[in-house]
């Protein structure tokens, strides 16, 4: 008797659109899914956009508060400012306070502020981003002898570089890294008297805030940093600087290739003279910090430094080539 064999059944009309919905549901989780997955990735390698006009805002609201001189209304109203503006943003803002008896008249002492902003505070890598936030008391090198002992504004002087860290900040808030990343305010930077290094012991020195912080914290050992001074002119052009390029020449090319991929053509692969700034004291301590300044300012250290000269052009320039080094992969 030979086995019955089944016959397969032919599907009803009515269970094919049932069978073909469940794979059009299928794949449009899938496809989602993998929207999802696509997104996610594409937020952890992309570089966030820089918006120099905010930036630009934060200049002009510096200035606004009149000359940021230690002991004056001014570096008050603005250390304050810093507060207001970091403390929502970075997980921990650290002001350090420090000493400085002035080397001119011994009876003076200046009571000088740093700020730390830190963000990813328990990450072990670390990149520093430094600028100064205080102006030069008078202004020596003011084509108008009257105008010598009246203190600089320092819009480009000071604010600029302050100005495209506070927007930073907010990006970093807004845009989390697994690095861990310090913006650093110094004061007191501009305090030095040029001939300071024919008579250390009778002269102020430049960097007074930076220096002070690098005693202060000892462990403190970023990868790397970079230093913004002088970055807001109209006509913003950043060549080599001489100390940076000599000391700390692989982050000067991990900066300028940035700039190269933010499209800011203010970088300029020339050498450019040696400017004694706020990156000296961390690269005596073997720590390889570069300067981006645009010494060519025929506004430097007189009244003329105020906002008009400056632009959010440059700032977004300075400001996008920052986030390409922090975000790019």
């Amino acid at each position: 008797m030979a086995a019955k064999r089944s016959i397969p059944r032919k599907p009803k009309h009515s269970d094919l659109p049932n069978r073909g919905l469940k794979w059009v549901i299928f794949a449009v989780f899938v496809l989602m899914a993998a929207l999802y997955f696509i997104q996610q990735w594409m937020n952890a390698h992309s570089v966030p956009d820089f918006d120099g006009g905010r930036a630009f805002n934060h200049l002009v609201k510096q200035v606004a508060l009149g000359p940021r001189i230690p002991g004056t209304s001014g570096h008050e109203k603005a250390l304050a400012y810093y507060k207001q503006i970091l403390t929502p943003l970075a997980e921990k803002v650290t002001p350090q306070s420090f000493e400085w008896r002035d080397r001119k008249d011994t009876t003076k002492v200046w009571h000088g502020v740093n700020v730390v902003a830190s963000f990813n505070f328990k990450a072990t890598r670390r990149i520093l981003l430094l600028a100064h936030w205080d102006t030069r008391p008078f202004a020596d090198q003011d084509p108008d002898p009257a105008n010598r002992n009246k203190p600089v504004p320092g819009a480009n002087d000071g604010a600029s570089g302050v100005a495209v860290l506070l927007e930073l900040a907010r990006i970093l808030h807004e845009n989390p890294l697994e690095v861990g990343v310090d913006l650093l305010l110094t004061d007191m930077e501009d305090l030095g008297d040029y001939d300071h290094d024919e008579n250390p012991n009778g002269r102020n020195p430049f960097s007074i805030g930076a220096q002070k912080f690098v005693e202060m914290n000892p462990k403190y050992i970023p990868e790397f940093g970079v230093l913004l001074d002088m970055i807001g002119d109209k006509n913003l052009r950043i060549p080599y600087e001489k100390i940076s390029i000599t000391n700390a020449p692989d982050v000067i090319e991990k900066v300028y290739a940035a700039a190269e991929r933010a499209g800011a053509k203010a970088f300029v692969r020339e050498d450019g003279q040696a400017v004694t700034d706020d990156h000296i004291p961390f690269l005596r301590r073997g720590i390889p910090v570069v300067d981006l300044i645009d010494f060519d300012y025929k506004y430097w250290h007189t009244v003329l430094d105020t906002p008009d000269k400056c632009s959010p052009t440059s700032l977004k320039q300075v400001g996008q080539t920052m986030l390409e080094l922090l975000y790019h992969r």
